[in-house]
């Protein structure tokens, strides 16, 4: 278990429950906090009962009263039914804390370890999956940010283009659901069923692609994770069915070398009130270079999502702090590390460091 000294004044015992994919979970006491994370995803049913049972053994064994309970914003998520259970025990009040703000929070939290406060800073949160105040499943935002008399006053300024997933979570396993729908948005049915007919017959793609015509059970994302499992599929780095939930993305990676200059599309959604980077233009311009390096093209497609969302943060001239999962993938963290972007050193930049996260960002607006 990690433990840091903080500068945070408040008296309470706050105890954070961090997220589903990746489980942890963090105690402040005493200005400081404790933080254990490594229980994998809290789907699998050992996993969690291992987590739940470190959380209740680490309370008796401290003979702590948690005073403040805080969650993720996800309805479904198993450590929020496990948060509502322990509020009832211990008479505590249980806050609900928006994933990717917690997130933002994780990074600027070790940020101030070491550094004076940025009273307004801008804030990039790219991973898989987080449940948005709108509903949606985001996954690739840029906030602004401003605490005043710790209160927070934030804006939601940019996110990726939202797309389709067939099938909603079916599109984690089966990657290729995510590539159907981009590639529908610029190609006929015909040419789409010809870039993943190796993957499907042609009933099989014919009741998924009714089923986006019809927008049956399809979930709206501006997940960056999503985006770069369609490209690894498109690019022939992974198959149709991924052996866990993030080899897409890892083999992406994994076999990248020097991208192609290519800029991001940005445009002002005036119904939204703002920006975003289209990421179907990546997707032409993959089609279109099919036939070049491929390894080159995995490199491509990582630094213009990078591009696309540090173009836009970088115009409100403040500090800028990246996290998420997507943080930890090199092509995008050291671009935006390059320009002076904050990224997490000493606490896990995805799920994982969650519930540090969910703490800073409760104890700087208290």
């Amino acid at each position: 278990m990690k433990r840091f000294q903080t500068r945070f004044k408040n008296k309470k015992v706050i105890l954070a429950l961090g997220a589903d994919s990746s489980g942890g979970f963090a105690v402040f006491q005493n200005e400081q906090v404790y933080y254990q994370a490594g229980f994998g995803d809290l789907l699998n049913d050992d996993n969690f009962v291992k987590y739940s049972n470190s959380i209740t053994a680490y309370l008796r064994k401290n003979k702590l009263k948690p005073e403040l309970i805080l969650v993720d914003l996800h309805p479904l998520f198993r450590s929020i039914k496990l948060g509502e259970k322990l509020a009832v025990k211990h008479q505590a009040r249980l806050v609900k804390v928006q994933h990717h703000i917690a997130h933002i929070f994780s990074a600027y939290g070790e940020y101030l370890l070491d550094h004076k406060e940025e009273k307004e800073f801008i804030g990039m949160a790219c991973d898989g999956t987080g449940f948005g105040f709108d509903e949606k499943i985001w996954g690739g935002e840029v906030f602004q940010l401003k605490i005043k008399n710790y209160e927070l006053q934030f804006d939601r300024i940019a996110h990726l283009e939202n797309q389709l997933l067939i099938g909603g979570e079916m599109a984690v396993i089966e990657p290729t659901r995510a590539l159907i729908a981009i590639l529908n948005n610029f190609l006929s049915k015909a040419e789409v069923f010809k870039s993943v007919k190796k993957y499907y017959s042609r009933n099989e793609f014919e009741l998924l692609f009714n089923q986006l015509q019809e927008r049956f059970n399809c979930v709206e994302t501006s997940s960056t994770g999503r985006v770069l499992d369609a490209v690894a599929v498109l690019l022939g780095f992974v198959g149709n069915k991924s052996n866990f939930k993030h080899e897409p993305i890892r083999l992406l990676e994994e076999n990248s070398t020097v991208p192609f200059d290519i800029d991001p599309e940005i445009f002002f959604d005036k119904n939204e009130q703002m920006f975003v980077v289209k990421t179907t233009p990546l997707f032409q311009y993959l089609i279109k270079n099919i036939q070049q390096d491929k390894k080159r093209l995995a490199a491509t497609a990582q630094l213009y999502l990078a591009k696309g969302l540090f173009a836009v943060a970088k115009q409100e001239k403040k500090k800028i702090f990246f996290a998420g999962g997507m943080a930890d993938n090199k092509i995008m963290s050291e671009y935006l590390e390059t320009n002076d972007v904050f990224v997490n050193k000493q606490v896990s930049r995805g799920d994982e460091g969650l519930s540090w996260g969910q703490i800073c960002y409760y104890l700087l607006n208290d």
